[in-house]
């Protein structure tokens, strides 16, 4: 009977077999291929390649602007290795333990959940594990069990698609932290002020349980109850064994602070800039230290507080070594309507004023055209119909090389860039790249040199970078991928000589020995004013950083009074004092090989000669290049003399000069003279001009023609004349003046400056207002010159 029973049991066994399994491999197939198609039919909402917010940076990581998403949101980019492993141990510890293991639904956890929600009637502990979080995230759901279950579908679809670490790097980027912000690098630069990598226990442990409730839990608005939840989750850690209970005794002792919700927004202009260069990136990392960057974004917004509105201003730190920027500021105030806050000035084309100056020496230096105390005449001078003046309107007479240059004045300049050639000073600043803008149609001029065309001033902080790299310029890099493009401006030994000229300019307000400055960095500077004061500059240069500031209004308005010495240079001076330091920054750079100091003589710019003393009327010490002692400049149009020897002879026992023909015998000796500029005449002394003077002829020898001068006279004003307004007139005295003895072109100088131009015998007219001693100068462009002294009564 068993037998029997057996046999049946057996039988039976297989009939099942044979229809079941059958039956389970085609089920099984059927629902593999339901959800096929269902997973081809309803594909997983993954998103694009990247969706995260663009995100530019400083340097060291830390956030200077983000770019929204189309929605607003800010995302920043965020992997495992980017964030601390505090972090990732308190988020997966608490959230989802078992998150390496499960194949996205942990089955033991939703039964434990529910079994808690049946007893108790409310949710005590929840079941999602972070893929199922993750699912929500990018296909929110009703609280509904269709909803729910429509997660749990996802989850699983989301692990068949992704790794695991492909998940949790989109709950990285994507939780909620409350408002617009989602991922923890975000939430941690927004609430903390730090990178993701830099958290704390206690930090990392309020970043994994805010987003369970963002809103309530917010630790800007609502602390204690953020304190309270960070605790549970470092209880929680201590209970399993991942952190030590005196680690989380020190954790809980960390308060709950906050910042406000704010997007960063530092160097906002460069962020746009290098945005927009690569709209598609997802981090920029820029060469911005943000430390120095907030440092001045505060100086820059206070110090131009106080000027008058619509004023904006830039600035640019650059690193000397690398060219690489370490501070950006485009504008006074980003944003700002009035001001046309964004505008970016780093880059806009503004008139240079005397920027361009220094550039224009060293290409002089290297074509031996002149050393540093080349003799130059600052005097009413035209060229070719242009008749540029200073910016004071008064002239300095015979100045050397290297002071004309540390007083920017004008007629020097122009006079030089006339011999260099305009066309070619133009092709050099390009070489050194320095980009000129000139107007539709317009060319290189002498009025470039003054400020008559357009730079940017990015390009000239990389042009005068050159005066501590040897000559050196090159393009500024704003992140570490931009290409490194050196240019050679000048060579070392013209750039050396003119940093010393530069660098002997003391401060506004710091007088030879009035103050110790020798702890502060040795400083090459120069500062520029465009024509109706549109634009102040200042640039210095350290031995590691180059500053440049400009001030104006973008709208190319005038901004009466404010000048590139006034309203520019004080602030170079406190970013520079503000930048690190290093030893022997203040330690003088030795000349190189080529460079050498020789005494030299005036008025002939050369050496002194032992067997000629009388040649040398004032002896200084000059800098020179390769061995060049070029000698001063020949007088430009001058008809009366050149400066220059002049070789005669003389009577040896009367002193008087001797023609080819003397109706007297004579003991002839041989003399010379130096002769000064005709056109620095009124500005040398009684004994100096009789010096450089001709003997007179010996009267019994026939006329050299050496003596072929004009003598000039003013008519209309004698000298020591006193004057005086006239009784119920409503203007000061009013004088009617003119030159007699010359038809060339007359400059009128009052006091030094310059106040008319007539020409040959034609008078003009004036009035006198100002009381007191006074001198007017007539020079005529032959050189010949007459003055004289006045006074003006109350």
């Amino acid at each position: 009977m068993s037998f029997t029973r057996s046999s049946f049991l057996s039988t039976r066994s297989s009939l099942l077999s044979t229809r079941l399994l059958p039956l389970l491999r085609w089920g099984t197939a059927v629902v593999l291929a339901t959800l096929l198609v269902l997973d081809l039919a309803f594909p997983p909402p993954l998103p694009k390649a990247r969706d995260t917010s663009t995100l530019v940076v400083a340097r060291d990581g830390t956030p200077l602007r983000a770019f929204a998403d189309r929605n607003g949101v800010w995302r920043y980019p965020a992997t495992m290795e980017s964030v601390s492993p505090l972090y990732l141990q308190a988020l997966l510890n608490y959230e989802d333990r078992w998150f390496w293991k499960h194949p996205g639904v942990n089955p033991w956890a939703l039964l434990r959940a529910g079994g808690q929600w049946l007893r108790g009637g409310r949710i005590v502990s929840g079941g999602s594990t972070l893929t199922m979080q993750v699912a929500r995230l990018l296909d929110p759901h009703t609280r509904t069990p269709w909803g729910k279950t429509k997660q749990l579908l996802r989850a699983v679809q989301l692990e068949a698609h992704l790794g695991k670490r492909e998940i949790l790097q989109l709950y990285l980027e994507r939780a909620p932290f409350g408002g617009t912000i989602e991922g923890v690098e975000a939430a941690s630069w927004a609430y903390l002020g730090k990178p993701a990598s830099r958290l704390s226990q206690a930090e990392a442990a309020l970043l994994a349980v805010l987003p369970q409730s963002p809103s309530r839990l917010r630790p800007d608005r609502h602390p204690e109850a953020a304190r309270k939840a960070r605790d549970k989750v470092l209880q929680r850690m201590v209970a399993l064994g991942v952190w030590t209970q005196a680690q989380v005794d020190d954790a809980r002792i960390e308060p709950v602070v906050a910042r406000s919700l704010k997007p960063p927004l530092s160097a906002a202009l460069l962020a746009e800039r290098l945005h927009q260069a690569d709209p598609k990136a997802a981090r920029i990392v820029s060469s911005i230290d943000p430390g120095l960057q907030r440092t001045l974004e505060e100086r820059v917004s206070a110090y131009f507080s106080s000027l008058p509105e619509r004023t904006s201003a830039a600035l640019l730190v650059v690193d000397n070594a690398s060219l690489q920027a370490r501070a950006y500021v485009g504008s006074v105030a980003f944003g700002d309507k009035q001001r046309l806050g964004h505008v970016d000035m780093v880059r806009a084309w503004r008139s240079p004023g005397s920027t361009l100056k220094p550039f224009l020496y060293g290409l002089a230096l290297d074509d031996g055209l002149i050393h540093s105390e080349s003799l130059m005449v600052d005097a009413p001078q035209t060229f070719g119909g242009y008749r540029p003046g200073n910016f004071d309107s008064a002239f300095n007479g015979p100045i050397g090389a290297a002071e004309a240059l540390r007083l920017s004045l004008n007629v020097p300049a122009v006079d030089l860039l006339d011999r260099v050639g305009p066309a070619r000073f133009s092709a050099r600043l390009a070489n050194g790249g320095i980009e000129l803008k000139y107007p539709r149609g317009g060319k290189p001029n002498l009025a470039m040199i003054l400020g008559g065309t357009g730079a940017r001033l990015e390009d000239l902080v990389g042009a005068f970078a050159a005066f501590n790299r040897g000559g050196v310029a090159g393009r500024v890099r704003y992140t570490e991928a931009d290409p490194v493009i050196d240019r050679r401006m000048m060579s070392p030994g013209a750039a050396w000589i003119l940093r010393e000229i530069l660098e002997a300019n003391p401060r506004p307000g710091y007088g030879l020995g009035t103050f110790d400055i020798g702890s502060r960095p040795r400083t090459a500077w120069k500062t520029g004013t465009s024509y109706g004061f549109r634009d102040a500059w200042a640039i210095g240069g350290t031995r590691r950083y180059t500053v440049g500031v400009w001030v104006g209004r973008p709208d190319g308005t005038p901004l009466p009074g404010q000048y590139g010495a006034v309203t520019a240079l004080p602030l170079m001076f406190e970013v520079i004092d503000s930048l690190p330091r290093a030893r022997g920054d203040g330690v003088p750079a030795p000349p190189p090989a080529n460079v050498a100091e020789v005494e030299i003589c005036w008025p002939l710019g050369l050496p002194p000669e032992t067997d000629a003393p009388g040649l040398c009327q004032r002896r200084m010490k000059a800098w020179t290049l390769d061995g060049a002692i070029p000698p001063t400049f020949p007088e430009r149009d001058a008809r009366l003399w050149n400066a220059g020897r002049e070789r005669f002879e003389v009577d040896a026992k009367t002193g008087l000069r001797l023609s080819a023909e003397c109706a007297q015998p004579h003991e002839p000796r041989s003399a010379e003279i130096a002769r000064w500029p005709a056109l620095a005449s009124p500005w040398l002394s009684a004994q100096v001009r009789k010096e450089s003077r001709l003997p007179a002829l010996s009267p019994d020898c026939i006329a050299d023609g050496r003596e072929a001068s004009t003598e000039l006279r003013i008519e209309g004003l004698n000298d020591r004349a006193t004057i005086a307004r006239a009784p119920g007139s409503p203007h000061g005295a009013r004088l009617q003046m003119r030159a007699l003895g010359t038809d060339t072109r007359v400059q009128w100088l009052l006091d030094g400056k310059w106040i008319a131009e007539t020409q040959g015998a034609r008078s003009f007219q004036r009035d006198f207002e100002d009381p007191g001693e006074h001198t007017l100068t007539a020079l005529a462009e032959s050189g010949a010159w007459t003055r004289v002294g006045f006074r003006v009564l109350r």
